[in-house]
């Protein structure tokens, strides 16, 4: 037998077993058909699971929204409902002066409850850090409790709580001090109380786990390197906890920009957040572009704020890297 006639013979053998059902051509095709299968099954399966979700948030948020910003360039009738039609005129209104006034003072009310929030929620929280595990979740605890009743059953307990006959003026009394010119509700002071007490769980929780997260042998190194209590904190931990701050104030910020109850209450609604003016362009004024508009300017504001967050952390991270 001739070697052509033997290399002929070998490749008619190959071709043979490639051509098999279990030879190692079919059975790699019949993996990579099985694989394609299943990963088409996987992604189906996601898909059906994500479906609830992106309806809830089409339905609750995008549409929502979208139909406020339309509104907020409708044209309104006699009784303030919307007509349809294209107009910047809801826009141009807002120069006004007393719009002015509502979002400066909205956005001073804003800033220093979130000062406030985030003192004291760091205050707070590294407080609660420096307990034993068991005492910290107890202490969450007694934070989270409270809040387990209604946002406006707290709110009217803070007329109790400042109103006359209450345990703030009967303590001043206790002291000597005279309260008959004295008026603690409603005024700005129980405006900022109330502020407080809303957000400050909200300034708490994200900078609990920031400091949680940082290695106690920190401070231990800190101190051995000669830096005192302040500068432990200011140059070590705070830049550590950052994140957990940003994100605290953020939580503080954008609420407070929106809520109305509180200065109703306890303000006596002398002076208004946007929230409160929303409401009243809405209810009261019946001018439901006014509204949209006064809200499409509100969300703005909030996204702006958020925009200015995430650089802020981008540029924490950058230099703790």
């Amino acid at each position: 037998m001739t070697s052509d006639t033997i290399e002929r013979a070998d490749t008619l053998a190959v071709q043979s077993v490639r051509s098999r059902p279990g030879g190692s051509t079919g059975r790699r095709g019949g993996v990579s058909a099985t694989t394609r299968r299943s990963t088409r099954r996987r992604t189906l399966t996601g898909v059906l699971l994500l479906v609830p979700a992106i309806v809830a948030v089409l339905g609750l948020a995008i549409v929502p929204i979208l139909i406020v910003a339309r509104n907020s360039f409708a044209e309104s009738n006699v009784y303030g409902g919307i007509t349809g039609g294209f107009t910047l005129d809801n826009y141009a209104q807002l120069l006004d002066p007393v719009y002015g006034k509502v979002l400066v003072y909205s956005l001073g009310m804003a800033v220093l409850n979130t000062a406030i929030c985030l003192v004291v929620g760091y205050i707070v929280s590294y407080y609660i850090v420096s307990r034993p595990p068991q005492r910290q979740s107890l202490l969450l605890l007694l934070i989270i409790v409270p809040f387990w009743i209604d946002f406006l059953v707290r709110t009217f307990a803070w007329i109790s709580v400042l109103g006359r006959g209450g345990p703030v003026y009967g303590l001043l009394d206790l002291l000597g001090v005279n309260t008959s010119q004295l008026s603690l509700v409603p005024s700005q002071g129980a405006v900022v109380m109330g502020l407080l007490y809303a957000f400050l769980p909200t300034a708490i929780f994200p900078i609990y786990a920031s400091m949680r997260a940082i290695d106690p042998s920190v401070k231990e190194a800190a101190a051995d390197l000669g830096c005192g209590w302040w500068q432990t904190h200011f140059r070590v931990l705070v830049p550590l906890s950052s994140t957990g701050i940003i994100a605290a104030a953020m939580l503080t910020f954008i609420p407070t920009l929106g809520v109305f109850v509180i200065p109703v209450l306890l303000g006596g609604g002398k002076q208004q957040l946007v929230g409160n003016l929303i409401v009243t362009l809405y209810t009261e004024f019946r001018n439901q572009p006014m509204g949209a508009a006064v809200s499409m300017v509100l969300l703005v504001l909030m996204l702006l704020a958020m925009a200015v967050a995430g650089l802020i952390a981008r540029r924490g991270r950058k230099k703790v890297a």
